[in-house]
């Protein structure tokens, strides 16, 4: 595949990674994407995409693909784990796109990739790269594949997941800590559990301690309903998409759950299990021509469900940031981008960690109104730190 030093290089071709891709040729740049894996597969976990993270696909034009198979949940609710007492409720769906531009969607990952990918060159995407070697210089970057093909290009995003091999190549390696949580996650018919209320909401089942919990949320245009469910566990340590797990398990560590979440376990015939690893927010994401976006920065737990929202708005708002800039200043501006961008999703990984947020109520607002297209550039955003805490 054909780069130069006039071309933008991304690495990961996830959901980030196409949206920077998609963004970043939108402004007027040449830009490849490479790839590990050999070919796009159907694999990984249904994502909920809140406000914030739709109206930016929206901006990209993307929004109505999206729409196609997913679903608009109806509510965001919080509910106590064993009396089921409802802790908070917002209105989501036409609510949600009446205050903030945009619903809430919940889809498999693969279809909004799928969506993405259906607006970027395919030959403009190199499959089976993975990078062993990134070196970077002051007129461009080399990319050495285990394949034994090379790539020079003038600047480089890292959009490849919390075991980023371009965030080893900026800041040395270290490596994501194990949380001690392990998640489940299963789809059901939704037709199996037609007794359980509020199958149309984004259900969050608060358990007796923070990494305890059972989010639910239609899937499908609401034809299955999927289930997250996370609990302490120190004995599992395999991080995979595809690992299958015991639904005799997944039922006993919920046993002291509301009957409501425990009907939803019981219609279970399959589940997938994974553990959860994070790292801390990092001082800084850029460095001369290269920066990172998505879980390469900021890989975060998934109790507030922006992991693919930060990722989002980040590809967003780094487009912006490289609009019109010649590559001799890609190095400003990416620090403008990182100045931009750094603040708000490390007050969301840490939020995310602390998993209190919208428990017993609270405004949503600085997460869901937060318009990608619209923030000042190079400026941090406003009201994250405070509300972040509240």
């Amino acid at each position: 595949m054909q780069t130069s030093e006039s071309t933008i290089g991304i690495v990961g071709a996830g959901i980030g990674g196409l949206v920077a891709a998609i963004a970043l040729r939108r402004a007027g740049h040449d830009v490849v994407v490479f790839e590990q894996a050999k070919q796009f597969a159907r694999v990984g976990a249904d994502i909920n995409l809140t406000p914030n993270a739709v109206r930016a696909l929206d901006g990209l034009g993307v929004g109505d693909a999206a729409r196609v198979t997913a679903a608009r949940p109806s509510h965001r609710i919080s509910r106590t784990y064993d009396s089921g007492e409802e802790t908070s409720r917002l209105e989501m769906a036409d609510s949600a796109e009446q205050r903030y531009g945009a619903p809430q969607l919940t889809i498999h990952r693969a279809d909004l990739l799928a969506a993405l990918a259906d607006m970027f060159p395919a030959e403009r995407v190199a499959l089976g790269k993975r990078a062993e070697t990134i070196a970077a210089d002051g007129q461009g970057v080399t990319l050495s594949f285990s394949d034994g093909t090379s790539a020079r290009v003038g600047a480089l995003i890292g959009a490849d997941g919390i075991h980023s091999g371009v965030r080893t190549a900026m800041f040395g390696a270290e490596s994501p800590r194990f949380t001690g949580i392990v998640a489940y996650r299963a789809v059901v018919p939704a037709e199996r559990v037609a007794g359980v209320p509020n199958l149309g909401a984004f259900t969050k089942w608060w358990g007796p301690n923070p990494q305890s919990q059972i989010v639910t949320f239609p899937l499908n245009r609401g034809k299955d309903i999927f289930i997250f469910a996370t609990t302490p566990q120190d004995t599992w340590h395999l991080e995979s998409w595809t690992a299958p797990g015991s639904v005799d398990e997944l039922r006993e560590q919920y046993v002291a759950y509301h009957p409501e979440a425990r009907a939803l376990l019981d219609a279970c015939d399959t589940v997938l299990k994974t553990a959860l690893y994070e790292r801390d927010p990092m001082p800084a994401w850029a460095q001369g021509r290269m920066a990172l976006l998505g879980d390469a920065a900021h890989p975060m737990l998934p109790f507030m469900a922006q992991g693919a929202g930060m990722a989002i708005e980040d590809a967003v708002v780094l487009s912006r940031h490289l609009d019109g800039v010649a590559m001799a200043d890609i190095p400003a501006a990416l620090q403008a981008y990182q100045t931009a961008r750094i603040e708000r999703a490390s007050q969301v990984q840490l939020g995310s960690r602390g998993n209190n947020w919208l428990r017993e109520g609270g405004n949503a607002d600085w997460v869901y109104a937060y318009d990608a297209w619209a923030v000042p550039l190079g400026v941090p955003a406003q009201g994250a730190v405070a509300a972040a805490t509240a």
